[in-house]
């Protein structure tokens, strides 16, 4: 199948865009199972500038996906440097997050543009480069009531653990750990 899309590596400069999809991401993907205080406390904590930075610096990568500006469902995002797309999604990734297995840290796609590949275009572009890499598994967590864990498991990945961890604030994020083998 193909996809009217683009997938680009993202720099600095598309840190308010990546900021922005995260902010109209969120609410819908964790609404009924994080309060808003915590979607608001683990949005500034995960993806202010800084903690962008600090992520970046840790090894994390970040890819934007963009579809033709004329079908994106949020035209007023800035679109890439002389092109007509605009950017609806991104992933971030790590190799070697353990010896031989490369981790999918965040993983957003508007909600008005699901259903239309992105999200498994996005996997695949990192299990293309994790497996180029020398990766032999691809690993994420995902809240445990999150509805993408289907999505996740027709892709391949398989629950191996759960596992909670206090973020500060009273907040906890309660997870599934999934991998794939590559």
């Amino acid at each position: 199948m193909s996809y009217p899309h683009r997938i680009v590596a993202a720099t600095p400069a598309d840190y308010p865009t990546i900021q922005q999809i995260a902010h109209l991401t969120w609410p819908d993907t964790f609404a009924g199972i994080l309060e808003p205080a915590q979607i608001a406390y683990m949005l500034h904590h995960m993806y202010r500038t800084e903690a962008l930075e600090a992520q970046v610096a840790a090894g994390h990568v970040f890819y934007l996906l963009l579809e033709p500006q004329t079908e994106a469902a949020a035209p007023d995002y800035p679109p890439a440097t002389g092109t007509a797309y605009a950017a609806v999604g991104y992933v971030s990734y790590q190799l070697d997050y353990l010896p031989g297995t490369a981790k999918i840290h965040k993983l957003y796609v508007l909600p008005s543009t699901q259903g239309k590949g992105y999200g498994k275009a996005l996997i695949e572009h990192v299990a293309t480069i994790a497996t180029a890499a020398g990766q032999g598994a691809l690993r994420l967590d995902v809240n445990y009531q999150n509805r993408a864990i289907n999505f996740y498991e027709h892709l391949g990945f398989q629950k191996i653990d759960r596992f909670d961890t206090d973020i500060g604030n009273g907040y906890r994020m309660e997870d599934w750990r999934m991998e794939r083998p590559l």
